[in-house]
């Protein structure tokens, strides 16, 4: 999808996805601010696009950052964060509902990887990890997007392998001495192919010393359709309703987000509140057996940043309330009965009453708090040395519950998690200096304690029979609590021989414990273990207690050679990851055949991941026309289970973008090709689906109007039907709770397919 972005009048360019071609080229790399400075003008003209690259001022591993929406920005018709990921190379996403996608950074995702909103560590509160941190805001919401592939520093990594994915809201921005600033903006956006629309709304006002900010942004779509009939189905379980056979069931989505700021100004000291509200009364999946029925979140954040004569000074506290709710939405088969051939279709007037005979939906529910503090010290040791030390305590409690329904699902509340806890408290330290006028370095050591529990076992019928009744009291029997200590080192260099040529590498280990969703889902019944899934396969999956925690070791460099003006440059990157008990899956037994969804558990493996990002930019030509240039990337990535010679699950396969850019006057125009190879190394323990390849074309303008831009595009050009190599498993219809034969579907073997042709305007006005 090509998009835009705008950006902060401080900070950043609007980003744009940038497409990539087989010999690929690098993303311009500049510098950033650490804190953003007051503002004592107006707010100015929007600002052209680009994709940076961001050094902090201390740390010297690359950290991409991605401009983001201050000022009410967005990139076309997107409404999910982790959309912005493709601009970085070697991330993606792993296709779930229409605003929560996965991250994955170099083929590790979701808890691989730290994920934060404005410093807050956050967790997903579902079992299928449907409301995954970045859900919870809008891209016109996030200022800037800062990841960290692989190598992450000790004060920003913790409890993860993979490396780190911070969003961060705009800062506050202040008038001039003496002055008072109001500003605003609006944008709006809509889309043919789901009939997807958007509202954003921003509002700040500031003095010198003090900042009030709100933010709002509403967004919704019905179903989009693919590129082509990719079915042989219209059957959906609900008595008269039908889908087409392009249609993807279940991507519908509504969401309603808020935030709320103040912030105070004292010289060196800066004091923020900031109140994030969610309202989603919908968001179904194509890839998931349930749909997001309801998720209403508070989160609270206060955060200190000052200067002193000794350095800087940080500190933050923060605490979330999750209530999140599950069941069939309208693409899916909601009443269930029992007959003598086992589940039978109920059509027309339903089972009445409710009973052992009959089930009415599956409702699902999941409640969950998170409360974390941090306090982080930097020192300037002299001009060319730093150290910084730091302390983080976090907190997590969660309940996961589904009340009875019918059938077998009668007559109390399965817990599928009860009381489930898991605490950290970690400690680090990362020191930075210059052994050489052309060198940095940075050593950084973090541990941290990590413990889990849970409280036990319930099944629908305690006193039954059955694995339910089975697999409760074995759970029961055993100590749940664990205890893990993790550590993570970290060595990294940078080397500048010349203006023009950057080097850097470095090596990395990291650990991270198993999270609750690992290690406590406890039941083997066939259902239940469907309704643990959140890689979106389509399988069933069962947690393991006895998992002990990854550790990873990570070579990463790269080799920047660029023009000393920036015209062009080009970013080599290799890296390679050996993980030590991998947390992969194996299937449970009589769990036999290829072509069919199973039932798997948990199990620790060894794993290696590998590849290569390119990436880059040029001018081609300046002439009476305007300003010509290209960009692209692209990336290649290997994953294997080194312990039984099996594929990782869901490693993108080649793919390369590739883009045309033109400037002229207030017009800003692109044409994208993005392009993927044929899946065909996959998971095969999951019975993971293959997908072809494919290329599509894309094509966009803006026109800048002042303070206001237009814009518009097309996405898919040609209408090409295609799959998600990472899209997963398609159970968007249908029977869903069980794993029927045809003509009851979903069948096993169907993709979830990319959008088909999508025209789409956007426009933003600032005042």
């Amino acid at each position: 999808m090509v998009n835009s972005l705008y950006s902060s009048s401080v900070h950043f360019g609007r980003a744009r996805r940038r497409a990539v071609a087989a010999a690929a080229l690098l993303a311009m790399q500049a510098p950033a601010v650490w804190a953003q400075a007051p503002r004592s003008e107006s707010v100015p003209a929007l600002p052209d696009v680009q994709v940076r690259a961001d050094r902090d001022s201390v740390l010297p591993g690359p950290a991409r950052v991605l401009g983001g929406a201050a000022g009410g920005g967005f990139r076309g018709t997107g409404f999910d964060v982790s959309e912005l990921l493709a601009d970085v190379p070697g991330t993606y996403t792993y296709q779930a509902g229409g605003v929560s996608r996965l991250p994955v950074v170099r083929g590790l995702a979701d808890e691989r990887l730290r994920l934060q909103i404005d410093g807050m560590d956050l967790y997903a509160a579902c079992p299928n990890h449907m409301n995954t941190p970045l859900s919870y805001l809008d891209p016109s919401q996030v200022e800037r997007l800062e990841v960290w592939a692989g190598i992450a520093p000790v004060s920003a990594g913790g409890d993860a392998i993979g490396g780190v994915v911070a969003a961060e809201t705009p800062a506050p921005a202040f008038a001039a001495p003496g002055q008072t600033e109001t500003r605003g903006d609006i944008g709006v956006n809509a889309s043919s192919n789901g009939q997807a629309w958007g509202l954003r709304l921003g509002a700040e006002h500031a003095t010198d010393r003090w900042q009030l900010s709100y933010r709002f942004a509403a967004a919704q779509a019905d179903n989009y359709r693919a590129g082509g009939g990719f079915k042989n189905y219209d059957f959906t379980g609900r008595a008269g309703h039908t889908l087409p056979r392009d249609e993807v069931g279940s991507s519908a989505y509504r969401t309603r987000n808020h935030v709320l700021g103040a912030a105070l100004q004292d010289g060196a000291h800066l004091w923020e509140a900031k109140l994030y509200v969610q309202d989603m009364p919908f968001q179904l999946y194509p890839n998931q057996r349930m749909d997001l029925l309801g998720n209403d979140s508070a989160k609270l954040n206060l955060r200190y940043r000052g200067r002193t004569e000794w350095g800087r000074l940080q500190a933050s506290l923060w605490h979330e309330k999750v209530e999140h709710v599950m069941d069939f939405g309208p693409d899916k088969r909601f009443w269930y009965g029992m007959g003598s051939g086992g589940p039978t279709s109920v059509h027309g007037n339903p089972c009445s009453p409710i009973g052992p005979n009959c089930a009415a939906g599956m409702p699902m529910r999941t409640d969950s708090t998170t409360a974390g503090a941090k306090v982080q010290a930097e020192w300037a040791l002299e001009a060319s040395a730093a150290l910084r030390t730091g302390a983080e305590l976090h907190r997590y409690r969660l309940d996961d519950y589904w009340p009875p329904s019918g059938a077998g699902m009668w007559p109390g509340t399965f817990w599928n998690i009860r009381d489930g806890e898991r605490d950290r408290a970690a400690l680090y330290a990362e020191y930075q200096w210059q052994p050489a006028p052309l060198w940095t370095t940075q050593a950084g050591w973090r541990i941290e304690r990590v413990r889990t529990d849970a409280g036990p076992a319930v099944g629908y019928n305690p006193n039954g029979g059955g694995n339910q009744g089975i697999d409760a009291a074995a759970f029961n029997a055993r100590d749940r609590q664990r205890r893990f200590t993790t550590h993570d080192l970290v060595l990294s260099a940078r080397h500048t021989p010349r203006p023009t040529f950057e080097l850097e590498f470095g090596l990395a280990h990291k650990e991270r414990a198993p999270g609750l969703y690992e290690l406590y889902p406890w039941s083997t019944w066939q259902m239940a273990a469907l309704m643990n899934n959140f890689v979106g396969d389509g399988n069933g999956y069962v947690g393991n207690p006895d998992l002990r925690k990854e550790r990873a070791n990570t070579l990463s460099a790269s080799a920047d050679w660029h023009a000393q003006d920036r015209s062009w440059a080009l970013r080599v990157a290799p890296h390679l990851t050996h993980v030590r008990d991998f947390i992969d899956a194996e299937r449970l037994p009589k769990q036999v055949g290829h072509q069919r969804f199973v039932l798997l558990r948990y199990a620790n493996v060894s794993a290696r991941l590998y590849g290569l990002d390119l990436s880059g930019h040029t001018t081609l030509a300046r002439n009476d026309t305007g300003e010509w240039g290209v960009r692209g990337q692209l990336s290649y990535l290997k994953g294997r289970n080194r312990s039984t010679g099996d594929g990782l699950y869901q490693i993108l396969p080649l793919h390369a973008r590739l883009s045309l850019t033109h400037r002229s006057g207030a017009w800003d125009s692109a044409v994208e090709m993005v392009a993927a190879r044929a899946k065909t190394d996959v998971s095969q323990v999951r019975n993971e689906v293959r997908t072809p390849g494919f290329a599509l074309l894309n094509v966009r303008t803006a026109y800048r109007l002042g303070r206001g831009k237009l814009e518009l595009g097309i996405d898919n050009l040609f209408d090409r039907l295609y799959y998600l190599p990472t899209g997963g498993a398609y159970v968007g219809q249908g029977t869903t709770m069980t794993n029927p034969t045809p003509p009851n579907v979903p069948q096993w073997g169907t993709a979830v397919p990319g959008p088909g042709r999508t025209l789409w305007v956007a426009y933003q006005q600032k005042f």
